[in-house]
């Protein structure tokens, strides 16, 4: 009897959402506690501690029903067999617009449009409930709808322009890769990662947001002499108009080798009075390239992404595969949709590694930082952008071990102040 493929998965799917309901109902009663965390009593103020807790209780809120909405959709689109409805459907639409069915590119990108559409359909009350509701709320949306949809057109027709050269790029591979096919995936998928890192911050981010030079002053001198202490090959300094959306803040990096960039969002400058806060931030940025945790990620993120396409090496001629999901034919997209749902289990084991990992980066990235000298602006730092992003103060440590990339504010002011014990 052929293994029932498509019962495993939704019952795998099903399984977490409890798994994952439990430890969202962890972290719902963790936010409702009344009181700070002792380390941080003194420390945030009881108004901003307030207005977390109620922001953050109201995502939770909105999550449970996020949450039970879309197990729901998508365990009754796997069930009644929509995806394969889609695909001969998608083929007639194909036809109708006087195009060949028969080939397998243009079928397949019709199939994708359909699919994208309704997913954008779908979604589409949850963003516009947690941008105008939730968010404005709570005092952080800055979008208006004409922008809001303004947005959601450029993207969409970002994957118009570049989705159908890469997804025929895709087929083409498969279809002639013969017994190097995982390594020629692999080595596409590689040159492409490379590409649009280079060209997203060039010629995608702009659409979106304003990039504009960081204006001559104490505070880009300052970042330039950490920059040059450190050897980072600095090109650029940007702020970017992060406000024009939403009240959250964040700073970033991005480059290849000696070209090297940093991005500071607007918010985060207005938030951190102190300018010594901005550039031990940056400290904290830059202890990742020093320490080459991006090297590390990006590298690991390529052993998996082989890994996957060795496997799909492996059942993308299964009968039994293709037929469990209710497909008689065998297309090269179908097939690579199919196997990421029978090894959700491996990414949902990956993913918990990968924050493990993540956040151990993130402790060594602030030791950097305080190594430099920034201890104390780190912590004030951090503590700020907690307080202004109204960030959770109380969290369960099942929950955040299982879902947080970065550890908690008060695990790392902890680490803080065990390395500040350890040097006394």
């Amino acid at each position: 009897m052929a293994f029932q493929y498509l019962e495993a998965v939704v019952g795998f799917m099903i399984f977490m959402y409890f798994v994952e309901t439990y430890l969202d109902l962890r972290q719902h009663a963790a936010l409702k506690l009344p009181q700070l965390p002792k380390p941080l009593e003194g420390v945030v103020s009881k108004e901003k501690f307030e207005k977390s807790r109620a922001y953050s209780i109201d995502k939770s809120r909105f999550h449970f029903v996020h949450a039970a909405v879309t197990i729901i959709a998508d365990s009754l689109i796997l069930l009644f067999r929509v995806l394969p409805w889609v695909w001969q459907k998608s083929e007639v639409v194909v036809l109708k617009l006087g195009l060949d069915p028969q080939n397998e590119i243009i079928h397949t990108l019709g199939f994708l449009a359909a699919i994208t559409l309704w997913s954008q359909f779908i979604d589409l009350p949850f963003s516009l409930y947690s941008t105008f509701v939730i968010e404005s709320r709570h005092g952080f949306n800055k979008q208006t709808i004409l922008l809001f949809f303004r947005d959601m057109l450029v993207s969409l027709g970002l994957m118009v322009l570049l989705g159908p050269p890469i997804v025929a790029a895709i087929i083409i591979i498969v279809q002639k890769g013969g017994p190097y096919l995982a390594i020629y995936l692999w080595a596409f998928m590689l040159v492409l990662s490379i590409v649009m890192m280079s060209l997203y911050p060039v010629l995608i981010a702009p659409l979106f947001n304003k990039f504009t030079p960081l204006p001559e002053g104490e505070l880009r001198s300052n970042i330039e002499k950490l920059a040059s202490s450190l050897k980072f090959p600095l090109r650029k300094l940007f702020v970017i108009d992060g406000s024009t959306r939403s009240s959250h803040s964040n700073a970033y990096m991005y480059g290849f080798y000696n070209s090297k960039r940093i991005v500071i969002y607007d918010t985060l400058i207005q938030q951190c009075k102190n300018e010594g806060e901005v550039v031990a931030v940056i400290a904290h940025e830059l202890g990742h390239w020093k320490l080459n945790h991006t090297m590390y990620s990006f590298i690991a993120m390529q052993v998996l992404t082989l890994l996957q396409f060795g496997g799909y090496t492996l059942v993308r001629n299964s009968n039994d595969l293709f037929l469990s999901f209710g497909f008689e034919t065998q297309p090269v997209l179908i097939g690579l949709l199919v196997f990421q749902h029978t090894i959700m289990p491996i990414h949902h084991l990956v993913s918990f590694a990968l924050n493990l990992v993540s956040r151990a980066f993130e402790f060594q990235a602030d030791a950097f930082a305080k190594f430099l000298g920034y201890g104390a602006p780190l912590r004030a730092g951090l503590i700020k952008l907690q307080e202004e992003n109204l960030s959770a103060m109380n969290t369960d440590p099942w929950y955040s071990a299982y879902h947080y990339s970065h550890p908690p504010l008060v695990e790392r002011l902890a680490a803080l102040d065990e390395s500040d014990k350890k040097e006394k």
